[in-house]
């Protein structure tokens, strides 16, 4: 009696692999034949599902009807031997393995047979071969399967392909290197015709290759652009000029990405070219204007200037001249009444009081509308003396600190920050409500910088918008002109900063892009 337990018994494992299908196409006579070939791929882990046939029409109805994954053949057959049997198959256009198994098979029938398409011959006699032969056919069915499926999906995907690149409005392209060490194409869509008013395939034969379209002034730049992308893998990203055959220019954008070629030995750059003539176009009519808009807007201030220098010199030289004379004439009335002469004199003295102060608005308007202070002393004696002016005129306090380097701008200039400090005391006046204003005059490096701040309501952000800010926006564009920038930001602990920043020297703008010359390349 066995003392082992059974529930610790070790399981023996009796699971064996699975069948593996063979859909198998015998065309032999003999069916004991058959049944021996069957015994022996079931035997080598195979379940084969067969049919047998002895005649050509059985053959035919077999290939048609059923599918097939090797086909065993006899060839001693009365009307169907080895060429018949190879020649339906061929007709049937399949792919099918066909091995000959016969046991009166001579050498030279064999080979007779391997010439006109059959993939192996065996002898009935000796059939060590037979397993290994056809699993070898099978595999080689396959990889051809496979790569036959490959190849159409390779064929779709291109045809896909082509088909987008064919209908976007930029040129697909592959560019790269010539024979000669140039640069042309390998690849083009058919867009190309529209751009280049060639063909794709002109242009991928000509042997002057790619450069040659690019107008000489760009070429540089187009060849600097190239060699960065090829050292350091990045996006070649270009805009440029070509010239047709018409002797037409036209602006693109080139854009693609290098990678090396299969072999690695060159490097290619596959992307899109745009035609953006029409934007360029577009962007020079828009700096046509801005320049015409700025010049517009230096006529009218010279012309705001000259106006203002006429209207201060009539009245230095007439009002003025006047009014004084009439204080010499009151002074002698004076000192000619003799009746009543304590009423005479005292409304001679009325009189003088009204009189200078006629003198002194004078003065103060003379300074405003044309400050000869700024041209005799400089910026800061005219921003303290216009400051005196503002605290006489308004009662507001207004602290003035400038430093003791005293920096000498160029009179545009100074005379611009001036205007913009007129503009912002009066500003100051009409809407801050503030107690005092406290200004500041100094030099940062090469800038000149001009701190307005003022105790006020302050301001909220939306007022910045606000469409008829003509003079916040007047500011502005009179400090861009020089190249200069306002800030406006809070003051602590309430009120509003204005920081004016303009260079000593404004520069000269050395844009070589001369708007005649455009108009005439595109």
């Amino acid at each position: 009696m066995s003392n082992a337990n059974p529930q610790t018994a070790p399981a023996s494992c009796t699971c064996q692999p699975p069948l593996k299908p063979l859909r198998m196409l015998f065309v032999d006579p003999s069916a004991s034949d058959v049944a021996k070939l069957l015994g022996i791929f079931i035997a080598s882990g195979y379940q084969p599902s067969h049919q047998q046939v002895a005649t050509l029409e059985g053959l035919e109805r077999a290939l048609e009807h059923a599918r097939w994954d090797v086909l065993l053949c006899d060839p001693i057959l009365p009307g169907l031997d080895a060429n018949t049997v190879l020649q339906q198959v061929r007709n049937q256009q399949l792919d099918l393995p066909v091995i000959m198994v016969s046991a009166g098979l001579r050498g030279e029938e064999a080979i007779a047979a391997m010439r006109a398409g059959a993939h192996d011959s065996l002898s009935k006699n000796s059939l060590d071969r037979l397993i290994p032969a056809v699993e070898r056919e099978l595999r080689e069915a396959a990889n051809r399967h496979e790569k036959r499926l490959a190849e159409q999906t390779l064929k779709t995907n291109e045809e896909r392909l082509r088909a987008l690149t064919d209908n976007i409005p930029g040129v697909v392209f592959r560019m790269g290197y010539l024979p000669g060490g140039g640069l042309g194409f390998q690849y083009l869509s058919e867009a190309a015709w529209m751009l280049f008013g060639s063909t794709a395939d002109e242009l991928i034969k000509s042997p002057q290759g790619w450069l040659h379209w690019l107008v000489k002034e760009d070429k540089p730049s187009f060849l600097e652009a190239v060699a960065n992308s090829a050292m350091h893998r990045t996006t070649l990203n270009w805009e440029g000029r070509i010239r047709l055959i018409t002797n037409e220019h036209k602006w693109i954008n080139l854009r693609s990405s290098p990678r090396n070629t299969e072999d690695g030995r060159q490097m290619i750059w596959e992307g899109v070219m745009w035609n953006i003539t029409h934007s360029k176009r577009a962007e020079l009519d828009l700096r046509e204007s801005r320049a015409q808009l700025a010049a517009l807007s230096n006529h009218l201030q010279n012309i705001k200037e000259e106006e203002r220098e006429r209207i201060a010199r009539d009245v230095h030289d007439v009002l003025g001249g006047t009014l004084v004379a009439m204080r010499f004439e009151n002074a002698m009335l004076g000192g000619r009444i003799t009746s009543d002469p304590a009423r005479a004199r005292k409304h001679s003295d009325s009189l003088e009081v009204l009189i200078n102060d006629a003198i002194a608005t004078v003065g103060r308007v003379t300074r405003e509308l044309r400050p000869g202070i700024l041209k005799d002393f400089g910026l800061a004696a005219a921003i303290e003396s216009h400051g005196q002016d503002f605290t006489q005129r308004t009662g507001i306090p207004c602290e003035i600190l400038c430093v003791d380097d005293e920096p000498s701008p160029e009179y545009a200039t100074a005379l611009a920050l001036f205007r913009v400090f007129q503009e912002a005391l009066t500003n100051v006046s009409k809407h801050a409500q503030a107690k005092t204003i406290q200004v500041r005059l100094m030099q940062e490096e090469d800038w000149l910088v001009l701190e307005i701040a003022d105790d006020g309501k302050g301001f909220a952000a939306e007022d910045l918008r606000k469409p008829r800010s003509f003079g916040l926006r007047g500011m502005r564009e009179r400090l861009g002109s020089l190249g200069g920038t306002m800030e406006v930001s809070p003051a602590l602990p309430h009120g509003t900063r204005l920081t004016l920043r303009v260079p000593l020297k404004p520069e000269v703008s050395d844009d070589p892009i001369n708007p005649a010359a455009w108009s005439s390349t595109l």
